[in-house]
This record gives C-alpha cells, structure tokens and sequence, in this order.
C-alpha cells in the first residue's frame, strides 16, 4: 500500500500517524515544506521517502510531489494529512490522481460548508440553528431582528473560529458589513447558549464505528480568544448516550467512510423555542478529521489505548485489531495566557500534580492564539479530582 501523507511533521504529533501506518504495513511518502534534515528521527524512520516542496500553498508544486511517487512508486492508494488545513488540497489530488480512498473535491467542498452541513445535521434528525447569507443588508438585518442579538458571523468555508465574530449590536453589525473581506462568503446565525460536546471517532469503509470518544469545552472558545481568556476542555470519561447516538445518526447521514471525525454539539443551556428544550443537543459543525491541537493524545489517555495505531488499523485492515481498554480517566487541556499573573508558578503546577499530569509544554505560536501559550494535560478517575485541578491551574492573584 501506497500511503501519502501531506504535512507530516506538523502538527508535531501527527507524525505518530506515519509511525502507526508503517507498523501495519504501509509504504509512508510524505510531502511537506521544511527541510528533510529538520524532521524528527522517528519520522524519519517511518517515512519511506519525503519530498520538500517550496510552498505547500502552490497546487502546481504539489501535483508534481504526488507524480513523482506515482512514477517512482506505483499507483497510490490513500493519500490524507488528517489536518482541516490542506483538506481541500487532499482532495483536490485524490480527484486528479484518481484516488479511490477519500473524498473528493466535489464532495469535500459540499461537507465543508457551514450552511449545507446543517442539511446533514436535520437529515439526521438533529436540530441546528437557522443561517442566512450574509449577501444583502437589508435581508440580514431582517433575520437578526427575527432572532435577536448576538448573532454569530463566519466564514461559510473556514478553518477553525478563524474570521468569527460574535456581534452584539447594530453598531458592531455595521462595522462588521463596512468593513468584512469581500472575498469571503459569510453566513449569519443566531447565538446559541451551549456547552460545545463533541464525537469523535474513527470509521470504517462501512460507516461503522472503531472507536468513540468525545470532549466538552466549558468555555467559549471564541470568547477566550477575542479577550484573551485562559482555555480548557476536557475528554469523557463515557460518553453520553445521546451523544452517541447523534454521533452515529450523522455518520450515516454524511455517508463517512473511512475516516477519524469530529463532530461538535450544542447542550443547550437554557430553553431555546427555536431549538430544543434545556439540556437537549444541536448539531454545530461537522469535521471530517481529528479534533486538532494534542486531542489525539488526550484521546489516548482518557482511554488507555492508541487512537494512532487504530487508525492505521482502519487504513490498513479496515478493521480494528487494538483491543477495547476497561480503564478510562477524563483527561484535561488547560491553555494559560501568557501575561495574566497566575497564583500557582509553572513549576509549582507541575510539582504539585506531576503524577495527573502527562504531558506540559509550549504551544508553537500559530496555535496559542486559540489553545493559550502554556499548556497542560492530566488525566483523572473522577470529575471532581480534574475540576480542582482546573481550579488550581487557572487561580490568579
């Protein structure tokens, strides 16, 4: 098997993805734009042969990369990079290399709309929040003052909260229209008061499920990044029934084959008429890869096994050979600002709880703008246990 994997070295995390691959089999080529000898031993180990584009942005340099393994190589069977980044570029090369596995450009454009996903989230018997184009003021007036303020505004196709406002005001929706690129198609949707749970889970060429998991982020992610607020989400320790179920519901109403997806929800906080009562779920966004940042770990510790390895299975196999763990923690991320004066030192935070905690670094600046800048992850057996924690961590003077 053939197996290209587009950035592997970045997320730095994902090169635990090629590691798993070569285990079970697969002959790895990876496509990236950072020098080879600045790739890590182990991914080095586990790449058969790495190609250095100059810039993974131009579509021509990449086209050339996956013909060159084609020649050299044979046909190729997968090629992926799990990262919502370059979703459209995988795609993109999948159709012209008539690669079978995966979706195509056609498709992924489709899935990745904000306003047609909410089809699939209704196909599945999942409310979602209304949406409207933001083409026309008049009309999109029109909509918020059928629902009311605030309303969120984002990118129909976007990566991430990135280019996401919460606007709170006429006054904030006009600077919003005056001054929004052009190029970008927006949609307007009301703003939900929720608890953002999500599912995740690796499935197979049928749509079944090898794995399953989820997270709840108590905090608004948007909101912590616009007044540059700590962060912190957590991993399940089980994960809700109606979660699952949904879960499942939206994998078959997207026809998911063979891929590691996240799917977000709202728990409503309060009753909402034109959504669902308190503590009921909404559909949010559905992505069609892991969840970003170290979540693919975190999945790991909450649930003592090898989300890489279970992937690799899935691509390799189309079956799960890891078997089910029965010990299961909640496990944390918290993200702390860096310029906010905390309590409890980074070295205090690390002695105090340095047999919870599995993993403490520095994020890489691209992603502390969402995920804060010094972060931590620990595992608990009991909520409670990881709720001090949390309050430990985050406490300031």
């Amino acid at each position: 098997m053939n197996f290209i994997f587009i950035s592997p070295m970045f997320p730095s995390n994902y090169q635990n993805f090629c590691k798993a691959l070569k285990a079970n089999g697969a002959n790895v080529l990876g496509i990236g734009d950072v020098a080879y000898d600045t790739l890590t031993w182990e991914l080095k180990q586990a790449l058969t042969e790495y190609y250095r584009v100059d810039s993974m942005e131009n579509y021509d340099s990449m086209l050339r990369a996956v013909a060159y393994f084609t020649f050299r190589y044979g046909k190729i069977d997968w090629i992926e990079s799990n990262n919502e980044y370059w979703l459209d570029t995988d795609a993109r090369l999948r159709t012209d290399f008539n690669v079978s596995t995966g979706t195509h450009i056609d498709q992924m454009l489709r899935w990745q709309s904000k306003s047609e996903m909410k089809k699939y989230y209704q196909a599945a018997g999942i409310p979602a929040a209304p949406c409207t184009p933001a083409e026309d003021y008049d009309q999109s007036l029109a909509f918020i003052q059928k629902y009311g303020w605030p309303v969120i505004v984002k990118p129909d196709h976007g990566v991430g909260a990135n280019k996401t406002w919460r606007l709170n005001s006429r006054k904030e929706f006009d600077y919003f229209w005056a001054t929004h690129p052009k190029n970008i198609s927006f949609i307007i949707e009301p703003y939900v008061d929720g608890t953002i749970c999500s599912y995740d889970a690796i499935i197979n060429s049928r749509g079944e499920p090898l794995f399953e998991s989820g997270n709840v982020t108590p905090v608004d992610i948007m909101d912590a990044v616009v007044r540059h607020k700590n962060v912190y989400y957590y991993i399940v320790k089980d994960l809700a029934t109606d979660i699952r179920s949904a879960g499942r519901r939206l994998v078959r109403s997207f026809g998911v084959q063979s891929r590691f997806i996240h799917c977000e929800f709202f728990r409503l906080n309060r009753d909402i008429p034109w959504l669902g009562p308190k503590g009921s779920i909404a559909g949010l966004e559905a992505n069609l890869r892991p969840s970003g940042g170290y979540t693919t770990d975190m999945l790991n510790f909450a649930n003592s096994t090898d989300v890489y390895r279970i992937w690799a299975e899935m691509i390799c196999a189309d079956r799960r050979i890891t078997p089910e763990s029965r010990q299961h923690y909640y496990c944390v991320y918290i993200g702390r600002r860096d310029g906010i004066a905390f309590t409890h030192s980074n070295s205090e935070v690390l002695s105090r709880y340095r047999a919870s905690i599995t993993m403490s670094d520095r994020m890489p600046d691209v992603l502390a703008v969402g995920m804060g800048n010094q972060m931590y992850i620990a595992k608990f057996a009991e909520k409670t246990e990881m709720d001090t924690f949390v309050r430990y961590v985050l406490e300031e003077d």
